[in-house]
């Protein structure tokens, strides 16, 4: 196939041209247009008896265009990233005054006191791996090589006490502590600061021991990095609760005098001590070791270029929100993919802009004199397959609604339209009926984990 294209209506001068000879795909990207500018376009077909007469498109013609160009306000990120970079540089210089003054005022401590302090050290019992639980909020790091993982030599995950005792709502505090997967090369300057303005508060005392125990597990193990923090704490019936977090590394290199093991050999190794009728958090943690590893590498997935239609599905609970997501796929929302292209046109945004919220979902197959013709099929289609993939009849979404306010776009020419439930069931309450949330392949992450995901994946 020959594609042409021009500005002129009768392709006087081309504007280019693009002869496909690999079939296997019937689509072809024209790139350098000028965005407003009128183009024609037109295809020839060829075989032995040679080129065929021209067959224009249908329309005739497109502008190249952003949904951005219709709304006729500021982009909401402008200044955002420019913003952000201030804060940084602040934060960067009140880091390093605070460097030069806390090494001057160790100097002139003199030397006692750092000795005493290395002592204490060395016979502290604090400074060493934990072997067994004893009702306390603990700190676990998962090192991995395939189906390899770092143990101590006493064939045990590297695990440190972050308090011996610990409230029943500590969730707030383990969703500050997953922040720390972003920083852990600042960690040591974290805790200078806080110790600074350190007070009576029982939050920042809970957050200066975290901030120990993860410094405490980076000098055991020899490495800063400690990976990304699983989405959830482990949780007993003894009292205990351990936090994990997941790296996984490029060789069998050992951070420190341990050895490496696989994964099922130090499973049955556990399963032949003990047999508990109610597991420790520690043993709840070797029998689903399997599915933390597993959620951390489909965490790791981007998607591929394109335009998504996702599904925003919430449910609150006393302390967290949580997002509905894809076992499969948990860094970005239920989707399904609409097409390759991931840009909205002006045209597509202003015909998206007329759904109101009652004829969405429901009579999209009647609008009649849509001017897109293509993107209305192609987003009946992803509509109706999303439907299909949260197990939900198509009657029964007559409410749901399209998300009009902004396409998202994540990064990586991967952009997102939003499928919305009717306005009182976006977000679930605790003891609300939930009819839009399925069971089976999904899961409830909480928001600034899903949030986390996305930052890494797409940034």
């Amino acid at each position: 196939f020959l594609v042409e294209w021009s500005s002129s209506e009768d392709f006087s001068p081309l504007a280019g041209e693009i002869i496909m000879d690999n079939l296997h795909s019937l689509r072809c990207s024209i790139t350098g247009l000028r965005t407003g500018q009128r183009y024609y376009v037109r295809v020839s077909a060829y075989n032995m008896r040679g080129w065929g007469p021209p067959r224009k498109s249908t329309p005739e013609y497109a502008s190249p265009s952003n949904w951005k160009d219709c709304s006729g306000r500021e982009p909401r990120h402008r200044g955002h990233t420019e913003a952000l970079e201030r804060l940084l540089q602040q934060v960067r210089a009140a880091h390093q005054h605070y460097n030069c003054r806390e090494s001057s005022k160790l100097q002139n401590a003199g030397r006692k006191q750092s000795v005493s302090r290395s002592l204490k050290h060395l016979f502290h019992s604090s400074n060493k791996f934990v072997k067994t639980l004893k009702r306390g909020l603990y700190l676990s790091v998962i090192l991995f090589y395939k189906d390899n993982l770092l143990v101590t030599n006493e064939d045990q995950i590297p695990i440190v006490e972050i308090d011996d005792s610990h409230s029943s709502s500590v969730m707030q505090d383990f969703l500050w502590f997953t922040k720390l997967s972003c920083m852990w090369d600042d960690i040591r300057w974290l805790r200078q600061n806080m110790a600074v303005s350190m007070s009576s508060s029982t939050a920042l005392q809970a957050r200066q021991k975290m901030l120990s125990a993860a410094a405490q597990l980076q000098n055991l193990l020899g490495t800063h990095n400690l990976g990304r923090v699983f989405y959830e704490p482990i949780k007993d019936r003894h009292g205990n609760m351990l936090i994990v977090t997941v790296r996984e590394v490029e060789s069998l290199y050992s951070f420190f005098n341990g050895k490496w093991m696989q994964v099922s050999k130090l499973q049955s190794q556990r399963k032949s001590l003990s047999t508990p009728e109610e597991p420790t958090a520690l043993d709840i943690l070797l029998i689903t070791i399997q599915d933390i590893l597993s959620y951390h590498k489909r965490s790791q997935h981007r998607l591929p270029p394109g335009l998504y239609l996702g599904y925003l599905k919430l449910c609150s609970s006393v302390d967290q929100i949580k997002v509905l997501v894809l076992q499969k796929l948990p860094n970005v929302l239920c989707h399904v993919k609409i097409r390759d292209n991931s840009n909205i046109s002006k045209d597509e945004w202003e015909w998206i802009q007329t759904l109101s919220g009652s004829e969405s979902v429901e009579s999209m197959d009647h609008t009649s004199d849509c001017p897109t013709q293509l993107f209305l099929y192609e987003l009946q289609t992803a509509v109706k397959a999303l439907l299909k993939q949260i197990n939900l009849p198509l009657h029964q979404a007559k409410h749901f609604r399209l998300y009009t306010q902004e396409v998202l776009e994540l990064g990586h020419n991967v952009s997102f339209l939003l499928l919305l439930p009717a306005s009182d069931d976006v977000c679930t309450a605790p003891g609300q009926n939930n009819p839009y949330t399925p069971h089976s392949g999904f899961l409830n992450l909480p928001l600034q984990m899903f949030e986390l995901g996305i930052v890494a994946c797409f940034t």
